[in-house]
């Protein structure tokens, strides 16, 4: 019904003059439970699967890192991506009444990211190059370009959502896995690399 109800739409996409006029708050979750159109909502569900099942494995296969509490983690992690991700667009737009965003991109960003920092060599295949690169090489790339392409604006997707998406999902994952999980992430990151 998301695709194509309007009222449904307009009631949970991501709207700054809604949230700072009206303090409608719950938009930092709610627009990313509705997509554009089933190709937006299924790119972001195989990538949130695909690199989703690595970081399960680190955050549950592992009883000294997360623990019992590895769920919370996972989830924190994909909703506060999707927060997260959400905030620079409120401070830019909380007075724009013609910019408009929805979808989990920030989330999945934060996903894919972690999902990079444990495991950098982890190949990604994108449509046109016919093999994989290494993911650290893959998030260098991604950074930059959704960095330039959100400073020249325009077009209907929100590159500043997948850029924070990036960084909180790299900051989490230091921060978190380090605490917790007692981890020198720089040196296994390195230590990947060089294999």
């Amino acid at each position: 019904m998301g695709f194509s109800n309007q009222k449904i739409i307009d009631d949970l996409i991501f709207y700054g003059p809604a949230i700072s006029r009206h303090n409608q708050y719950y938009r930092f979750i709610t627009h990313g439970l509705i997509h554009a159109d089933v190709m937006h909502l299924a790119f972001n569900m195989i990538a949130f699967y695909s690199f989703g099942k690595y970081l399960e494995t680190f955050f549950f296969a592992d009883p000294n890192i997360f623990g019992a509490q590895a769920k919370i983690y996972f989830t924190v992690l994909y909703v506060g991506g999707l927060i997260i991700a959400s905030i620079p667009d409120y401070l830019k737009h909380k007075d724009d009444y013609h910019f408009r965003s929805l979808g989990a991109s920030g989330a999945v960003s934060a996903i894919i990211f972690a999902s990079i920092v444990l495991y950098p060599t982890l190949p990604i295949s994108i449509m046109f190059i016919p093999y994989g690169i290494p993911g650290w090489i893959f998030g260098l790339l991604y950074i930059f370009i959704s960095a330039y392409l959100d400073r020249q604006g325009g077009g209907r997707i929100n590159h500043g959502a997948h850029l924070w998406g990036a960084f909180f999902g790299i900051a989490f994952t230091i921060v978190f896995v380090s605490l917790k999980g007692n981890i020198d992430l720089w040196q296994n990151f390195i230590y990947q690399i060089k294999r």
